[in-house]
Parts: structure tokens; sequence; C-alpha cells
């Protein structure tokens, strides 16, 4: 059976988890030489470049061994990475519960201290966001951020604020990691109950919509820890 070309928007990722499959499905077993780089372009429908970058990772990862001047084998048929990638979703568990604990708290300040300026910037802002719809991941990134941080802005917390922007970098990692097919991303009503329910000025209405906001996020993650 042909291996099904890639047409998601993280291509490296998504040529390491295909090929992965392939070697744990034993397409290829153990001491077997994969196809030449032009040949798993073609079959992934992804650059040549990104080829070497997934094979560069299966390598790391102890599934392959590129030989100069020979090609690439495979070592090993047995998924080592599994304990790797289960520290990482916890780790990006405890940065949602984090951003989430940050998130909540701006939006009820931002409810209590809301003006109708500040409404009218936060629909402008997700009107820019969108939906996403493949593309230009860091762009759609930067204006989802951009809303989030806004609502932060609004709460006149100074405090907040700067912690905020301290840790823009791992909130940025969890908006991206909601692109991923596997962890649902909150889409364009879901922000926009936020910005409803802070618009009503009541604290417990934009507490209760950022938590709804979250909520399918954790429990994904939660799945995919106990799995």
């Amino acid at each position: 059976m042909p291996m099904q070309p890639i047409n998601r928007t993280n291509l490296a990722d998504t040529a390491i988890e295909a090929i992965r499959s392939e070697i744990l499905a034993k397409r290829w077993p153990v001491g077997e030489k994969l196809p030449n780089e032009a040949s798993l372009s073609a079959m992934l429908s992804v650059s040549r470049g990104t080829v070497r970058e997934a094979v560069r990772v299966l390598v790391s990862q102890g599934l392959l061994d590129t030989r100069q001047g020979s090609g690439t084998y495979v070592v090993s048929t047995t998924d080592n990475s599994r304990p790797l990638t289960m520290a990482r979703r916890a780790s990006l568990r405890d940065q949602f519960e984090a951003r989430c604990a940050l998130d909540v708290e701006g939006a009820r300040l931002t409810a209590i201290r809301k003006t109708p300026d500040v409404v009218a910037g936060l629909r402008a802002l997700l009107a820019e966001r969108g939906n996403y719809e493949g593309g230009n991941t860091a762009g759609f990134i930067e204006r989802d951020l951009a809303f989030h941080k806004a609502v932060i802005a609004a709460s006149g917390n100074q405090a907040m604020i700067e912690i905020y922007d301290f840790f823009s970098a791992s909130i940025a990692e969890t908006i991206a990691a909601t692109l991923d097919k596997a962890i649902p991303e909150p889409d364009m009503k879901a922000h926009q109950v936020i910005v409803d329910a802070i618009e009503t000025g009541d604290p417990g209405k934009a507490d209760a919509a950022v938590r709804g906001f979250m909520a399918p996020v954790l429990s994904a993650l939660d799945r995919m820890l106990l799995s």
C-alpha cells in the first residue's frame, strides 16, 4: 500500500510521523534500506529538505541509521520515543493550566474594568485573527496571541501584563499545539463567547467563558496522557 501524501501544515512533524508509522508497522524490517530521498519526497509529497529533517529526527530517536555513501537503514521497529512524547504532553498540559489561570483572571478583571472602546478593540482583533485555515501558521499564532494579550492588557493589572509578556513564548507554543488535529483549536465562536462575557461586565461569566474555552483542550491532553 502506498504511503499517504502529507497535506498538513507542519510538514516536518507530519513526515516524521508518517515514516515512523511505516517503520513501526514493519513495512521496512530491521536492516532494510529506506527508499532514497527523492523517492520518499515523492511518496509524501514534501520537499527533500523536509525528508532530510524527518530522517534526522528518526535517527536521533534510534529508529534509523544513516550510513555515509550507502543510505538510510532501519535499526529498530520499537518506538522508543513514547516516554519523551508523554513527557512533552504532560509539560504541554502544565503550560495550558498556567495559561488558563492567567487568562481567567485577566478576563475577570477586564469584565470589571471594560469600556466600550475595549470591547470594540477586542472584537476588531478577533476579526483580524479569523479561523485557522492552514497557510501562514506563524502569522495566525501572532494574531491569536495579540487577541489574548489584549484581554490581559485591558485588565489594567500591570504585573499580570508583564507576566503574560514574559511567558509569551510558552503561550505561543500552546496556540501552536492546537493547530495539530490531535488537540482541538478553540474556534472563533469560543473566542467570541469570551468577548461577549466581558461585555456583560460580569466577572463570573468571563471566568466561565475562559474555562469553557480551555476545557476541550485540557480534556484532549488528559486523554492523550491516559492512552
